[in-house]
């Protein structure tokens, strides 16, 4: 692979670190933790200079930049780190630019962003003759993001970050219980790796079996609160888990899962009646992937919440799913949109 002119994601760059000759870097992306590591394997081969990019200015950093390290030797090159220099780029964009386009020999410039749109200049520049590393972790077709390619990173890269092996199952469990922030998943596997020995398999069921807990208990309880039409039910256990340290956008996933199946029940009932087939609703469950010992408690669900809220249940999450990623994923704005979400899933539409 030739580095240099290349536009790698996080999941590539740290599964097989290429030899590093790009004097410019971007590291950008929504996930915070694959923009550490990232940052920490860009700087792996020299000395390393970190700055804030709100408190860092252009001329500041030039002198640095045609400053050479005394320590460095070799292939080694000095790499200076912009943290959080979104709002650097912004003010230093020209200067920053045409850096690019005629970078200097000595040190490395590292750029720790949270989004390069890809119509800019710099963009295109450094697509061209630099790196741009992208670290996203949602699931996302147009930058290149798959579900096997995370599974496969968990299973690889941050499975070996604990010492142990993680099976398809247990990898996709984990995503299903907490979400796609790589941080929270490490954070959890690293605690799952101590119910095993050095080099043991963490599996689905212990996923299950640990990450669940408590918290399984009171997801599943939220759940029955919602089918029964229980809203203030469904709202204390929420905040329970929240005050617990929960963020929505972990819990949401959690409490998406069973929901999702009731509404892909809904669709396959829907689905067989206008083909004027009749269904039973155990059939359509365990069509909707419920297992045969969740049946009887899925179709109590199904029949509590009836098939106007049922129906609704799938473009509900979705677009939950995407406020919370989106336009709601500040502080604050991301309690409130989960709390609205239970209150409406627990009342008819």
């Amino acid at each position: 692979m030739v580095v240099g002119m290349s536009q790698l994601h996080a999941f590539e760059f740290l599964t097989d670190p290429p030899p590093l000759q790009a004097a410019v870097v971007a590291v950008f992306g929504s996930d915070a933790t694959l923009r550490s590591w990232v940052l920490q394997q860009v700087a792996r081969d020299g000395d390393l200079l970190q700055v804030d990019g709100d408190a860092t200015r252009w001329s500041d950093l030039k002198d640095e930049l045609a400053t050479a390290s005394l320590f460095d030797f070799g292939e080694s090159k000095r790499t200076i780190i912009v943290r959080a220099a979104d709002s650097f780029l912004k003010d230093h964009r020209p200067e920053i630019e045409k850096y690019a386009s005629n970078p200097g020999t000595t040190t490395r410039l590292a750029l720790e962003l949270e989004s390069l749109a890809s119509n800019t200049r710099l963009y295109k520049a450094l697509q061209k003759d630099q790196l741009l590393i992208s670290c996203h972790a949602a699931v996302d077709a147009k930058r290149g993001v798959t579900g096997a390619k995370r599974q496969g990173f968990l299973c690889g890269y941050v499975a070996a970050r604990h010492q142990c092996h993680l099976t398809k199952g247990a990898a996709e469990a984990l995503v299903e219980l907490l979400g796609d922030e790589i941080g929270m998943l490490d954070t959890e596997l690293a605690k799952l790796a101590l119910y095993r020995e050095p080099a043991g398999t963490v599996d689905e069921s212990l996923v299950r079996e640990v990450v669940t807990g408590w918290q399984g208990k009171t997801i599943w309880e939220i759940n029955e609160a919602i089918a029964a039409g229980d809203a203030s039910e469904a709202l204390r256990q929420l905040d329970r888990l929240m005050s617990g340290g929960q963020p929505p956008v972990a819990l949401l996933p959690q409490i998406a899962w069973s929901l999702r199946r009731l509404g892909t029940a809904t669709a396959v009932i829907e689905h067989n009646e206008r083909l004027g087939r009749k269904i039973r609703l155990e059939d359509a469950l365990a069509a909707a992937g419920m297992r045969s010992g969740e049946l009887q408690r899925g179709k109590a669900q199904l029949v509590g919440m009836g098939r106007e809220r049922a129906r609704c249940l799938l473009a509900w999450l979705l677009d939950a799913d995407l406020r919370l990623k989106g336009t709601h994923s500040a502080d604050g704005r991301d309690r409130f949109l989960l709390e609205n979400l239970v209150v409406r899933l627990a009342k008819s539409p």
